[in-house]
């Protein structure tokens, strides 16, 4: 017994030393295995992570998506656009309208109050001045003229500065008209230059 006891000894003084490297051995690799699984588990909670963030992040496109784009017109809008549209033309036509009545209306008193009657072709400018009175010699443009009863060169020439725009003097009518006099009869044709 005693010899069993001592082989027994001898045994696990020989192995114990293989032993205890197994176990140190084994020790190492379970402590590696346990890094290796805590550091999945660490990957698998932060992919879980950006996966709920991922998901949070499509939600919201989900719902922006499904709301109405106020960047674009609709067949509506673009209804009310015309409408809108239709009533500023409108609007312009009328007062197109109203200043045209208007603008006769000053012409009448115009006329009324200077005793001169411009006709109506008045404002059109003549590129050929008439040569009713032995000649011109005015050149350029300006406005044929018929006198009328009680008209005069002054009155005439305030009328046309008036509806031109643009001084127009007695003189400028007399030096466009050859031959013309201050004394001027009812009917008879003249030329009203139009200073440049």
């Amino acid at each position: 017994m005693k010899q069993k006891f001592l082989w027994l000894m001898i045994f696990s003084l020989a192995v114990a030393p293989v032993l205890r490297a197994q176990d140190a051995a084994l020790e190492e690799r379970l402590g590696k295995m346990s890094g290796y699984i805590e550091g999945l588990q660490e990957e698998n909670s932060s992919l879980k992570k950006q996966i709920a963030s991922m998901s949070r992040e499509i939600q919201a496109l989900r719902e922006q998506a499904s709301q109405p784009n106020t960047s674009y017109a609709t067949h509506d809008d673009m209804k009310r656009f015309e409408e809108k549209l239709r009533e500023i033309d409108k609007k312009r036509i009328e007062d197109n309208e109203r200043i045209a009545k208007q603008i006769e209306n000053l012409a009448r008193t115009l006329s009324k109050s200077s005793g001169v009657r411009p006709q109506k072709n008045t404002p059109a400018p003549n590129d050929n001045p008439p040569n009713n009175s032995g000649g011109n010699t005015g050149s350029g443009k300006g406005y044929n003229h018929e006198v009328a009863q009680g008209d005069t060169l002054s009155t005439i020439a305030q009328a046309y500065s008036k509806t031109s725009g643009t001084k127009i003097t007695v003189d400028q009518i007399l030096k466009a008209n050859d031959g013309l006099t201050e004394k001027i009869k009812p009917g008879q044709k003249i030329f009203i230059p139009r200073p440049e």
